[in-house]
């Protein structure tokens, strides 16, 4: 097998605001001595995992990262005609073995009775409103004891044993052994855990090495984060005593030719799946569709700033993987600045090679500007050994 597929991916995005920082700014990067815009790579992957083709290529194998695993519990306890206190009690200790930190209850805001009356009542209420009281007390900090401190990433087998332990303690009417709790799970069924890894630290044995490696997309080129001044008009207002607009507001933007990088260990991802082949080839489809399809959510609306891929070269082989950022360094100027930024990337590979030797066994692209190769090409290249 060639453990190593590298892909490089040059997208064109128009004015848009993908990923913001903590000022709503487009994230952005100094290289090469100049601003480059930037789309995280936590951005990225949490597009192509909660993306619809994402979901359909591997529908059952998709892990959930959460830290209320512990409050879904507690509602179909109390669903299942289990009494609050022991509900609570019992939902934690259900997923106590995902995470040595919960959350502790604010003990200053303590449940009333007319709260718990409507908790153990769920008939009272449609789900929708049931949902929406729990998802109140959590934000009130009185049930915060079935938080985690932090994100937990759960496999598609655990969250089974989760369920099947809920159900068993509904139909017994009591609490669950200290043997029945442990429900983390060595054996791996969650995709996304395969490629982007867990971390569990408490838990050290569970833990996931990631196998799909995912730079920061950067611009090419140089940048100026830009800003929009906008209004909106209300529609009732018929400029007899007010002309102004209803709303003004401002956001930044900005456009640019992305370079992605993303390294895929083919080994390790196949035994983070507990070599699972047919999956692992699933599992890699489905990366390279979002990879190459999937654009990131942020301000969507505002820009419809949706693209896809125009060059994408990949690699494989056992040689030690390297980035071609550095085909970047210089900013590019060109106004052909597609096919300058494709000729760079592909005299950078040349040059590793001329000094390093093959840095990869085999490669295969495809070239929207040219109308060259095709994904499928790509999607069989990246599966053959």
């Amino acid at each position: 097998m060639n453990r190593f597929i590298q892909l490089h991916l040059l997208t064109s995005y128009p004015p848009s605001n993908l990923n913001r920082d903590d000022l709503g700014r487009p994230k952005t990067a100094i290289m090469g001595g100049v601003n480059r815009l930037r789309i995280s790579s936590q951005s990225l992957k949490r597009a192509w995992r909660t993306s619809d083709s994402f979901k359909e290529k591997l529908s059952n194998h998709i892990g959930t990262r959460t830290k209320e695993i512990g409050v879904e519990v507690y509602k179909k306890l109390l669903k299942g005609g289990i009494k609050e206190t022991n509900a609570r009690t019992w939902a934690a200790k259900i997923v106590s073995s995902f995470s040595g930190e919960m959350e502790t209850d604010d003990k200053k805001k303590p449940l009333e009775k007319e709260e718990i009356k409507i908790l153990e009542n769920p008939s009272q209420k449609t789900d929708e409103e049931y949902d929406s009281f729990i998802n109140r007390l959590v934000s009130e900090k009185k049930i915060n004891s079935l938080l985690y401190k932090q994100l937990v990433h759960i496999s598609p087998n655990e969250m089974t044993a989760i369920d099947e332990l809920t159900e068993k303690v509904i139909q017994e009417k009591k609490e669950p052994t200290n043997e029945e709790i442990e429900l983390l799970r060595k054996e791996n069924t969650g995709a996304d855990i395969a490629m982007f890894g867990r971390m569990l630290a408490s838990k050290m044995a569970f833990k996931k090495e990631a196998a799909v490696q995912v730079a920061h997309a950067i611009t090419v080129h140089k940048v100026a984060v830009e800003d929009d001044f906008f209004t909106a008009i209300d529609d009732l207002n018929k400029n007899d005593v007010d002309a102004g607009a209803g709303h003004l507001g401002d956001t930044e933007f900005g456009a640019g030719l992305f370079y992605l990088y993303i390294c895929i260990d083919r080994q390790l991802l196949l035994e983070n799946l507990d070599n699972n082949l047919e999956l692992s080839k699933q599992t890699l489809s489905a990366l390279l569709e979002a990879c190459t399809t999937i654009s990131p959510t942020g301000k969507q609306n505002s820009f419809a700033s949706r693209a896809r891929a125009m060059y994408c070269l990949a690699e494989k082989g056992n040689q030690q993987p390297r980035s071609l950022h550095a085909s970047f360094l210089k900013q590019i100027d060109d106004k052909d600045m597609l096919a300058k930024s494709i000729e760079e990337i592909v005299k950078m590979k040349n040059n590793f090679e001329k000094v390093y030797g093959k840095c990869a066994v085999a490669e295969k692209s495809f070239n929207v500007l040219k109308g060259e190769g095709s994904l499928e090409d790509i999607f069989n290249f990246i599966q053959e050994d």
